[in-house]
């Protein structure tokens, strides 16, 4: 089997399935909390190190482009097994399974309690591995697919949200009621799926004709999975499953997981019967390191964005979305135990997150790459309609209203800036340095977590636990914190609307290169 590029994104998509642990902290940070004597700021402190390794990913970036520059020009495209690709999925599965394994150490009593310091250290090194695999995914993905570089994302982005709620799922079949075993897991899965598989990565910007209808396909299958994993969560909160009914569903979700392969060798059968009559177009964005001049807007590296006034706009806009997004699913356990909600409505909560934060991540990217086709609208617009609606979802929390549909809106929102914040950054500041600069940008992520987390949620729930001897119940124990994020949400709005008049000469320009280029 030719290891085309449609490979290498089964390959990616499957990656991308189990690496997104950091968004199931909710499951075990319950027994993190009372196997190591931490208080809420304290647990707050530990979850934003998990926020810093899983979004601050310059040296996956660095690394990226290191190894990828050395093999470019001198490997066929069709035949870089083994590339220098590998060192960079090897660097994330060495510090998944060493943060994950340590950290069930620690719970277990298998060592002794740590300082908080070192247990900081070992989140993050768990975390950190998200980003090496993350970067080599997605730049991989927009190289491949460049002109549907929203649409891409969006698939990988999807399914990296998708992935927390698939392994809650594996979870609850294999383990439930044990957490710490979970923590196990999460230092095994992760590693051995990304060695499988990262020698099927690889760039190979082929023919582009027909390459959005095979997207598409991929794209339903998100959603079938998606759709899925949310009617599963929903009887599961309903009804109680037996064992049996836990392996099935399971069974049937790995085999939605495993459609895609269909998918990329039917993709791969018609481009090797249409390349001897079909016109091969260049990509738009780029095609190789010698076509970036002649096909790009601009490429800059990581110091000349950030002399830009671009760059900090869009670092300003994502520290009001993501930060009080992260900040709402990192506290959505002990907002459920302060509104008396169940563990398993919490749990259930925490695992429909990755199906709201998939819809957003893959709805973003591509309804904002139909309207750019379209309409010419830059997707700087894109945040500020997202965070738009996550006003609505903070002050929907705050005020006392449905904790569901308070998360369900912040949620989408939060997921869309993942798949729109990547995007952006390889149209204004070009794909070369891409892995470098969007990782340097989503450190607004866990900037945004420590802000709102442990300053704004943790240091005003410990006041009222103090008050109320110990635990605090009832709304009141997070409203104020919501009312900030709703002013935080608007102020962001104003500075991506800011970006997208300041970028909106641009993206018409791009168009119309690219109406151009296809003629």
């Amino acid at each position: 089997m030719e290891n085309s590029k449609w490979v290498a994104t089964v390959a990616s998509i499957w990656i991308q399935c189990s690496c997104g642990a950091s968004y199931a902290f909710g499951i075990y940070s319950a027994v993190l909390k009372s196997s190591q004597g931490y208080d809420q700021s304290t647990l707050d402190t530990v979850s934003v190190f998990k926020d810093i390794g899983a979004n601050i990913g310059v040296l996956s970036g660095l690394l990226y482009h290191a190894v990828t520059n050395n093999h470019r020009d001198s490997t066929p495209p069709s035949s870089r097994f083994g590339s220098g690709l590998s060192l960079v999925y090897l660097a994330g599965a060495i510090q998944c399974f060493a943060g994950y394994f340590l950290m069930w150490l620690s719970v277990t009593g298998v060592i002794d309690r740590p300082h908080v310091l070192f247990m900081c250290l070992f989140m993050f090194m768990a975390a950190h591995a998200q980003t090496f695999f993350n970067t080599a995914n997605v730049v991989v993905a927009v190289r491949n697919f460049p002109d549907y570089g929203g649409t891409t994302v969006g698939i990988m982005k999807g399914f990296l949200g998708l992935s927390g709620a698939i392994l809650i799922q594996i979870y609850q079949t294999l383990f439930y009621g044990k957490p710490t075993t979970f923590l196990l897991m999460l230092a095994l899965f992760p590693t051995i799926v990304s060695l499988l598989f990262m020698n099927f990565v690889h760039e190979n910007p082929s023919n582009t004709t027909h390459d959005k209808h095979h997207l598409n396909n991929f794209s339903l299958i998100a959603l079938a999975i998606a759709t899925y994993l949310m009617i599963i969560l929903i009887f599961q909160n309903i009804f109680i499953f037996p064992s049996w009914a836990h392996f099935l569903t399971t069974i049937i979700l790995l085999i939605l997981i495993s459609s895609p392969l269909q998918i990329a060798l039917t993709a791969q059968r018609n481009e090797q019967q249409e390349s001897s009559t079909s016109p091969t177009i260049t990509p738009l964005i780029v095609a190789s390191e010698a076509q970036v001049d002649s096909h790009s807007v601009v490429e800059m590296n990581l110091i000349q964005a950030m002399s830009t006034v671009n760059f900090w706009l869009l670092f300003l806009a994502m520290i009001c979305a993501m930060g009080s997004g992260l900040a709402t699913i990192n506290n959505i356990s002990q907002i459920g135990e302060s509104l008396n909600y169940s563990k398993v409505k919490i749990n259930t909560m925490v695992s429909l997150w990755s199906i709201w934060n998939f819809l957003g991540r893959f709805g973003g990217g591509f309804v904002s790459d139909l309207i750019l086709h379209k309409y010419s609208w830059g997707r700087p617009l894109f945040i500020s309609l997202t965070l738009a609606a996550m006003v609505i979802g903070h002050l929907i929390i705050a005020l006392g209203g449905s904790l569901y549909f308070g998360s369900v809106i912040v949620g989408v929102c939060y997921g869309a800036q993942w798949s729109l914040m990547p995007t952006i950054t390889s149209e204004i500041f070009g794909v070369k340095h891409m892995g470098t600069i969007f990782n340097t940008i989503a450190a607004a992520n866990p900037v945004g977590s420590y802000i709102f987390s442990v300053r704004v949620i943790g240091s005003i729930y410990d006041k009222e636990a103090r008050e109320e001897g110990g635990l605090c119940f009832g709304t009141h124990c997070f409203m104020v914190s919501f009312f900030v994020f709703a002013g935080v949400c608007v102020f962001g709005m104003f500075v991506s609307l800011v970006l997208f008049f300041r970028t909106k000469g641009f993206y018409v320009l791009l168009m119309e290169r690219r109406s151009k280029h296809l003629e």
